[in-house]
């Protein structure tokens, strides 16, 4: 039987923004309205994301803008 590995890769608000070519306080934002799926850690509170949920948010939203531009047509 296979076994399937998850990834339990952590990112912090940076690399995120950095990835989706955002600023910052737009991750931070996402996060404070639900759009983007963020965990705290530590006695500071920092947002920490898990690597497959900012995959499943850039999956989504690249088969949202494929539907738009099929809509445009």
């Amino acid at each position: 039987m296979a076994r399937v590995q998850r990834s339990n890769v952590m990112l912090t608000v940076r690399d995120v923004a950095s990835l989706l070519s955002v600023d910052i306080n737009t991750v931070r934002r996402w996060t404070n309205r639900g759009i983007l799926k963020a965990y705290r850690v530590g006695p500071r509170g920092d947002r920490r994301f898990l690597q497959e949920d900012i995959a499943h948010f850039l999956f989504e939203k690249s088969e949202k803008d494929a539907n738009n531009q099929q809509g445009e047509t």
